[in-house]
This record gives structure tokens, sequence and C-alpha cells, in this order.
């Protein structure tokens, strides 16, 4: 049955990109084409901008000492948006759009070592070392 599920999956997804490409080109025309053909590019351009971005994320979650599994998510909610921005088709788009609106997570407040300040209260007194004088 999953096996089932799996593939009805698989081949429903590119019948509905077919079915909806074909109803807006006749609505739209020409232009779809463009539009497809623009939105390979842009996805194209995404993909190799987050290859570098990707590691300075990680770089910079790991000196705020961040969760390095939010600046994963982020990079691969790209890539992803990315991918589906090259497969030819509007529902392919639509949910690369709705990846990349999505907001972005936000740091957790007080998870830096770097905003807080530890302060250990007690008494001191020095003590002189015998062996350097």
């Amino acid at each position: 049955m999953r096996v089932l599920l799996i593939l009805f999956i698989l081949l429903g997804f590119p019948a509905l990109e077919i079915f909806v490409l074909a109803k807006l080109a006749g609505v739209i025309g020409w232009w779809l084409l463009l539009w497809l053909i623009l939105s390979a590019f842009v996805g194209w351009t995404l993909i190799q901008e987050e290859k570098l971005a990707m590691f300075g994320r990680l770089f910079s979650a790991l000196q705020s000492g961040q969760p390095l599994g939010y600046a994963m998510l982020d990079s691969m909610r790209t890539l992803l948006a990315g991918v589906l921005l090259i497969f030819p088709g509007v529902v392919s788009d639509v949910m690369a759009l709705v990846l990349l609106l999505l907001p972005r997570p936000k740091a957790i407040p007080g998870s830096s070592p770097a905003q807080e300040e530890t302060i250990i209260e007690g008494e001191w007194q020095r003590e002189e070392d015998k062996r350097l004088k």
C-alpha cells in the first residue's frame, strides 16, 4: 500500500504540472515559456549563491553559539526552493516561492554565550609566590 501511495505521488505531481501548464498555455500563450526559462535561471542562480552562503551561515552560527541545525535547515530550504524553480512547471514554482517566503528561524534568546556575562561573586585575596622573590 505504501509503495502504491509513493508511486501515485511520483506520477501525480508531473501529471498535475502538465495539466496546469496546458491550461495556462491556452490562457497566457508563449509568455509561459519566458516564465519557465526565467524561473529556471533564477533557480540555478539561487543554488549557486547558496553553495557559498551555506558555509558562511554555518560559521556564523558556530561563532555565535547557535545550534547548527537552524543554519542547515535554512540552507536546505533555499536549495530545495532552487531545485523546485528549475523543474519546469507552475506548481513547483509556487511551492518554491512559498518556501522562500517562509520566515527564517530566529536566534534563540539566551543561547549565545557571547550575549551573556557570567559574574561569579566571592571574596579573594592575593598571595605572593615565594619562589618568584
